[in-house]
């Protein structure tokens, strides 16, 4: 009558006095025999120790022996108050034995403690938190049976659990490990939230919790992904049941609560069965096999129907005839797993080991008022791996081989049944993967191979793109003053062989300047103004006012102005107007030659009366341009036939008093040989 929370799992296991953490009562006793497998030993661990020693443990104790029955042999005897165990104490045998003995006392606790294989070295107790590791990440083992109403929970997953929360107990309500079986857990410590989240899951409440430093969380092997029922993944076809409620409401109008209406968070009503009995059930069927790891589920979510399952059986199946009622490994009843105790909250169970099915039943066993709920399946993808090859000696080549033959068949046979003992009697370890190990490495190299291979072809395409569009714009930047780099000397004189050939009359002489003007100039028109070559445009200005330069113009004018003597105007004339010192532009239809210049040399004070205009170019009809300007006109070429060369003279009033008439004189002349003819 001694005892109080006990779960004895196959490989590890939880027990205490009874009434623990309150007093134990007086002339109480128990014994506990514990069973591992054989050739392996067992190891106990007390998480918490406080027996009366007032008579030095005659009638207060604990004791353990190796072995069971009547040849088990004393490990040790203990008892005090508050005593401090912290090593393990190892059976010599795969059984062990526990008797506690409680005498009369007013104090004392009793004991909590947990066992498991010698092989789980990391083995922590059920009261075991996170404030007692000061690692950021750290395994251990949980033994089984540790949901136990003394030990506190605050959060859930995702968001993590109070550090002050049992380690063990979180991980049954995380669902990583098993109430009844134990298992590692893989610890994260992080910083704490202001606030920790109310759940039920896998029969584990954790309560709200306030501010801590520090919260932990649980690595996964991640197959806790939603299997469709919420997004509609899985269509309304595969989601069915053995009944369906229907019912006309006050207005007359039926509300029917089919199957499809039982998706996890879809507003509405949920499925309901017409009948409430133990017979009832709902249906999915996920297309192929899934590795199924968890479900939860609501109530009705109507305020005005208070509906909901409050305990379900899962079965499952592979081709919807044969169902199989889901067990815990080492159990021989049916798993009934806890539902919901109102029609809002959601309830997390998680199946471990997973469950490995296509079709899903879920069979309610109690409810509130009607059967009515609302579903979500938790797991991931699964694929089996195929069977290893099997390696067979070769055929006999004679008959003197015939023993030879007898063994083939005999390891054949061998090879088979071994084959079909391991996959009947021991549960395969499935990765959470889609794809099957023999391919794995040829995925891993097409994974490699195809990024290069887009990335290869990607850049070939962007330097073809790339090159064309350069050439593109290459070719729309050359203009007319931009001649292409490869030629640009000799394309003008290639051309030069299809224009009209120049007339002996209006062939030009080189011009020469003198030092003088030479002065005036900036550097880098020196030698332009020097080159004795006959210019193939029409020579620049010096002076003068002309028009604004348009279209076909032989000349591109220069950005800005730079004050110069032929700047100023020297006769002060009325009409100031913007020009260059260019060229006028090639009429439209013209021949490709410069506008000529043309001078009236009757207004000049040198130059006798009645002088004909004279111009040193051909233009369009014969006809001169007009002339802009009244005052003054310069010459860039002479006329006479005296002399083949240009001179200027200096400038007129030279002296005092005449600085603010400073103009040149026209040209002298000589005559050119071709003058009478044009004349």
């Amino acid at each position: 009558d001694g005892c109080g929370h006990t779960v004895l799992g196959p490989e590890s296991g939880s027990l205490a006095s009874i009434n623990y953490p309150r007093t134990s009562p007086n002339s109480t006793v128990c014994e506990w025999e514990i069973r591992v497998k054989p050739g392996q030993r067992v190891q106990l661990k007390f998480g918490d120790f406080d027996i009366d020693d007032s008579d030095s443990c005659h009638s207060s104790y604990l004791r353990v022996h190796n072995g069971i029955g009547p040849n088990r042999t004393e490990i040790g005897k203990y008892c005090g108050f508050g005593f401090q165990m912290d090593g393990l104490i190892t059976s010599k045998s795969n059984e062990i034995t526990v008797q506690f003995m409680s005498g009369i006392h007013t104090s004392g606790r009793g004991f909590l403690a947990a066992y498991s294989t010698t092989d789980k070295s990391d083995l922590i107790t059920c009261l075991d938190n996170a404030s007692h590791f000061s690692e950021p990440e750290f395994n251990k083992y949980c033994p089984a049976g540790c949901v136990i109403p003394f030990a506190d929970v605050s959060g859930t997953i995702p968001h993590g659990y109070r550090d002050s929360s049992s380690l063990c107990m979180a991980g049954v309500h995380a669902g990583v490990v098993s109430n009844t079986l134990g298992g590692q857990i893989n610890v994260v410590i992080s910083k704490g939230i202001p606030y920790y989240e109310s759940s039920l899951a896998n029969n584990v409440t954790s309560e709200v919790g306030p501010l801590s430093t520090s919260l932990f969380t649980f690595k996964t092997s991640g197959c806790y992904g939603t299997l469709g029922m919420e997004s509609g993944v899985i269509p309304d076809s595969h989601i069915t049941s053995s009944s369906i409620l229907e019912w006309p409401n006050q207005t007359g109008q039926v509300n029917i609560w089919k199957p499809e209406n039982a998706r996890l968070k879809r507003i509405g009503p949920p499925w309901a069965a017409f009948i409430s009995d133990e017979h009832q059930w709902l249906q999915i069927d996920l297309n192929k096999e899934k590795k199924i790891t968890g479900i939860i589920t609501t109530g009705s979510t109507l305020a005005e129907h208070y509906y909901y399952v409050s305990a379900y059986r899962i079965l499952y199946s592979d081709d919807a005839q044969k169902w199989t009622v889901y067990r815990e490994p080492g159990m021989d009843k049916d798993k009934i797993f806890q539902g919901n105790t109102e029609l809002y909250q959601e309830v997390r169970n998680n199946f471990i080991p997973p469950i490995i099915a296509r079709f899903f039943r879920i069979n309610p066993v109690k409810w509130h008022q009607k059967i009515a709920m609302k579903v979500e399946l938790l797991g991931c993808q699964f694929s089996i791996g195929r069977a290893p090859k099997i390696t067979l000696p070769p055929p006999p080549q004679n008959k003197n081989d015939e023993k030879n033959a007898d063994f083939m068949d005999d390891f054949i046979h061998s090879v088979k049944t071994s084959l079909q003992t391991d996959k009947t009697t021991f549960t395969p370890e499935i990765k959470n993967t889609t794809v099957t190990p023999s391919v794995t490495k040829d995925v891993a190299l097409a994974a490699v191979l195809v990024p290069v291979l887009v990335m290869v072809f990607t850049t070939l395409i962007l330097i073809l793109v790339c090159a064309w569009h350069w050439r593109n714009r290459k070719k729309k930047t050359e203009g007319t003053y931009d001649l292409p780099y490869w030629d640009r000397a000799g394309w003008w004189k290639g051309m030069k062989q299809f224009l009209p050939t120049k007339s002996a009359e209006h062939e030009e002489t080189p011009v020469r300047y003198s030092s003088s003007e030479i002065s005036h100039l900036r550097p880098r028109e020196v030698p332009t103004m020097l080159q004795t070559e006959s210019a193939e445009y029409a020579q620049p200005l010096v002076g003068g006012v002309v028009g604004t330069l348009h279209q076909r113009s032989t000349f591109k004018p220069e950005e800005g102005k730079e004050a110069s003597y032929a700047d100023l105007d020297p006769y002060n004339s009325p009409v100031q107007e913007v020009y260059h010192a260019y060229a006028e532009p090639l009429p439209v239809t013209g021949p490709e030659y410069a506008t000529p210049i043309v001078m009236d040399m009757s207004s000049h004070p040198s130059t006798p009366l009645g002088a004909p205009s004279i111009s040193t170019f051909k233009a369009e009809g014969n006809q001169a341009p007009p002339l802009v300007g009244t005052c003054n006109k310069l010459l860039s070429r002479t006329d006479s036939a005296s002399s083949a060369q240009a001179l200027y003279d200096i400038p007129k009033g030279q002296g005092p008093g005449s600085a603010d008439q400073l103009v040149y004189q026209v040209p002298q002349s000589v005559a050119h040989p071709t003058a009478s003819k044009d004349e």
